[in-house]
C-alpha cells in the first residue's frame, strides 16, 4: 500500500485530518518517567497508543531523537506504530535535501532504516536532490513550500519572474515532480492567505500544515483555505499542544483529550464531510 493510500484510509477510518507530531523533550516529560532509561520510547509509545484512533498520521521529528542519541528509540517507535496500529502512516520530519549519492543515502535512511512511509524534504537544491525520494513511488515525499516560521518570508516570498519562490515550488511540484503521485507540500497554518494560494495552484495535492496549537495557527482558517472540495487534502499537524497537554501520570489521557478536541474542531469546519 502506498503512503497516499494509507493516508486516505486512515483519514476515513478515524474521521480525522490530525497529524500528531512526536517531538520528545525529556525536560517536559512527567516526573514518573524521570528514572526510566527508555523514557523517550515509553513516552512516545504512550502518546501513540492514546491517539492512534484520532489521527490520520504520526510525524516524529528526527532531530528530537538524534540530539538525545535516541535513534534506536525512533526505529522501535516506527516499528511499534506499524505493528500495533497497522495502516497508520508515519511521516519522518527530517527536511532532507542534498546532492548525488548523499540524497540516496538520506532516502534509504528514512525509508529503509527507520521504516517511514513518508519524509519531509527541502527543494532548495533542485529536483536531482529529491529524485531518490521521488523514485520511491510507494513512499510519500513532503516538500517544504511555505513554512510556518516568521523567517519564511526571507526567501520564500522572493520574486522569481512574476511569482514568489513558494508559488514556483508549489507549481513545479504539482506539474513536474509528482509523476508518481507521491508528493505533498508543507504550508504553515500561520499563513492562511498563502495556504489558499497554494491550494488554488496545486489542486488536490495533499498539504501538511504545521503551526496550529502552540504556534497559534487558526483551525477554521486552515480548513477554509486549505481543504479540497471534498473536505479533505490536509494533514493538520500539532505537536506540543498534544504531547504536553498534561504533565502527570495521566499525560496520555490528557494528550488524547487534546487530540480529540483538535479533531472535532477541524471537523466542525469541514464541508462536506466524506
Amino acid at each position: 500500500m502506498t503512503f497516499v493510500q494509507m493516508l486516505a484510509q486512515a483519514r476515513r477510518r478515524n474521521d480525522s485530518l490530525v497529524c500528531v507530531g512526536l517531538d520528545p523533550e525529556p525536560a517536559k516529560f512527567p516526573a514518573h518517567l524521570g528514572g526510566d532509561p527508555d523514557a523517550v520510547f515509553a513516552f512516545c509509545r504512550a502518546i501513540v497508543d492514546a491517539t492512534a484512533d484520532l489521527a490520520c498520521a504520526f510525524k516524529p521529528q528526527i532531530a528530537h531523537f538524534a540530539a538525545l542519541g535516541a535513534e534506536c528509540a525512533l526505529q522501535r517507535l516506527v516499528a511499534h506504530i506499524h505493528e500495533a496500529h497497522p495502516g497508520m502512516p508515519v511521516i519522518l520530519d527530517a527536511k532532507r535535501g542534498d546532492v548525488g549519492s548523499t540524497a540516496g543515502h538520506y532516502a534509504s535512511e528514512a525509508f529503509d532504516r527507520y521504516g517511514a512511509d513518508a519524509v519531509t524534504v527541502n527543494p532548495y537544491l533542485g529536483r536531482d536532490s529529491l529524485q531518490p525520494f521521488l523514485d520511491r513511488a510507494d513512499k510519500g515525499v513532503v516538500i517544504l513550500c511555505r513554512t510556518s516560521n516568521p523567517g519564511a518570508r526571507d526567501l520564500q516570498d522572493l520574486d522569481v519572474g512574476g511569482r514568489t519562490l513558494y508559488q514556483h515550488v508549489a507549481e513545479t511540484v504539482a506539474r513536474e515532480w509528482n509523476a508518481n503521485g507521491n508528493c505533498a507540500l508543507v504550508v504553515g497554518a500561520t499563513w492562511p492567505a498563502e495556504l489558499a494560494d497554494v491550494r488554488a495552484r496545486v489542486g488536490d495535492l495533499p498539504l501538511l500544515v504545521p503551526g496550529v496549537g502552540a504556534q497559534g495557527g487558526d483551525v477554521e482558517a486552515v480548513v477554509r483555505n486549505g481543504c479540497t472540495s471534498d473536505g479533505t487534502g490536509l494533514m493538520v499537524s500539532s505537536s506540543r499542544a498534544i504531547l504536553y497537554a498534561g504533565d502527570g501520570e495521566d499525560f496520555a489521557a490528557a494528550a488524547r483529550a487534546a487530540a480529540t478536541t483538535l479533531r472535532d474542531d477541524i471537523n466542525r469546519h469541514r464541508t462536506p464531510r466524506p
